[in-house]
């Protein structure tokens, strides 16, 4: 597996692009499944035509591009709302990044580390750990780096992420993954509840910090990405509520207002309505 990670590494991305395009076709035709779970979430989230269809192939885009973001040489990367983020470091502020599975989600934090972390401002991570010991040790090097570090899901993890934030770091989430049991609250995600994870909305009530929406949007031939920032008020127009249950309910609206950007580029398939997982010992 290591072997084939390094060879895909070397690979251009419009390459990499069309094999994972052809990639979420052949998932997307081998799985009834996926078929059923991607149908029933494009059509809660009203999805149809083009865009619709359009999201079984950036599906494979999304897995495929990842060896060469993780081990390979540096993509083409544009900014769009970078103002954003120096405003918040100039104040010496905690910078909370929100991004969907939408997009190619694993180049923000390595955008940022990049042009800020590099110079004084890093960004953690949270993670879930892989199951696989060998998978894990191999992806373990590829989330850390220069400007970049990754929080587990455990309560440690979590502590790591609130001292980044009161050091005046930034720190990513995925708020749209399912949390285990006993760490979310359903509330709704295009109309159907969904379990949704609490850390987000208790780091964004830390003292300071700012909440930034991000996503990195794939363009089209290989050309590299851009990464969109926005902050929480400019998306929402409301402060994030103190109830758990009212402030779950408002992230996944903003995240709903992200995906409306780029809808092709979201993880439909994702379950996103799954039960949550029990509590393994000594997470988060």
């Amino acid at each position: 597996m290591t072997r084939l990670f390094w060879l895909f590494a070397r690979w251009p991305l419009v390459a990499l692009h069309a094999l994972g395009w052809l990639g979420g076709w052949a998932v997307w035709l081998a799985s009834p499944t996926y078929r059923r779970r991607w149908a029933e979430h494009t059509r809660l989230a009203g999805l149809r035509g083009r865009e619709r269809w359009a999201s079984v192939g950036a599906a494979g885009q999304q897995v495929a591009e990842l060896p060469r973001l993780w081990f390979g040489p540096p993509v083409p990367v544009g900014w769009e709302g970078a103002a954003h983020i120096e405003a918040a470091l100039a104040q010496r502020r905690g910078v909370l990044f929100l991004t969907p599975h939408l997009g190619c989600f694993e180049i923000t934090p390595r955008a940022y580390a990049e042009r800020f972390g590099r110079h004084g401002a890093p960004i953690t991570v949270l993670y879930r750990p892989s199951r696989h010991a060998a998978l894990d040790a191999l992806l373990r090097p590829a989330r850390h780096g220069a400007g970049l570090a990754a929080a587990p899901t455990t309560l440690a993890g979590v502590r790591q992420l609130m001292q980044a934030l009161r050091r005046g770091e930034a720190v990513g989430l995925l708020p749209d993954q399912v949390p285990p049991e006993g760490l979310g609250v359903w509330a709704p995600f295009f109309g159907r509840p969904a379990y949704t994870m609490t850390l987000a909305a208790r780091l964004a009530q830390q003292p300071g910090v700012q909440v930034l929406l991000a996503w990195g949007e794939r363009l089209p031939w290989g050309r590299g990405y851009v990464v969109h920032v926005q902050p929480w008020a400019q998306v929402m127009h409301e402060p994030l509520a103190a109830d758990a249950v009212q402030a779950a309910a408002q992230i996944n609206r903003a995240m709903e207002a992200l995906i409306g950007r780029c809808p092709r580029q979201y993880l439909w398939g994702y379950a996103r309505y799954k039960a949550p997982r029990p509590l393994a010992p000594g997470a988060a």
